[in-house]
């Protein structure tokens, strides 16, 4: 639960910024601010993402396919995080919450939206390619 909040709070914060800077009026107004708090949320629920992540890597024993996987996973996620993170601080103390963000800022933060997705994906590879994290119970007969 904990590593989609990020994916779907950053994911609404990109979309609903975008709409800001191409609108106008109150609309756009209310959509920046939408767009500030989803972000500034999503940051904070990446910190807890990776923490939680890195808290179940410490005592896994993997294959080495698995071990770089998990590795290429880490370094996404830790890139990831720092870089929402300072997009949240340069949105959400850079400037009003309620005016439309800049095409650079878009630009950025688009880019970083990116990485999360490919975060994301290294992470469902992780687990549906090689069960990492997948704990198997037996069944009612006790196989």
């Amino acid at each position: 639960m904990i590593v989609h909040f990020p994916l779907a709070l950053i994911v609404t914060a990109a979309v609903a910024l975008l709409l800001a800077r191409t609108m106008s009026g109150s609309i756009a107004a209310t959509l920046a601010m939408v767009g500030t708090w989803n972000l500034c949320l999503g940051a904070v629920a990446a910190l807890f993402a990776v923490g939680t992540g890195m808290a179940a890597v410490i005592d896994l024993h993997l294959a080495v396919a698995a071990k770089e996987a998990v590795s290429s996973h880490v370094k996404w996620a830790l890139f990831t995080s720092v870089a929402v993170l300072l997009l949240a601080v340069w949105r959400g103390a850079g400037s009003a919450q309620h005016t439309r963000p800049s095409w650079l800022f878009l630009l950025v933060l688009f880019a970083a939206t990116a990485a999360l997705i490919e975060t994301g994906y290294r992470g469902g590879q992780n687990v549906y390619r090689f069960g990492i994290g997948v704990v198997e119970r037996a069944g009612p007969s006790g196989s």
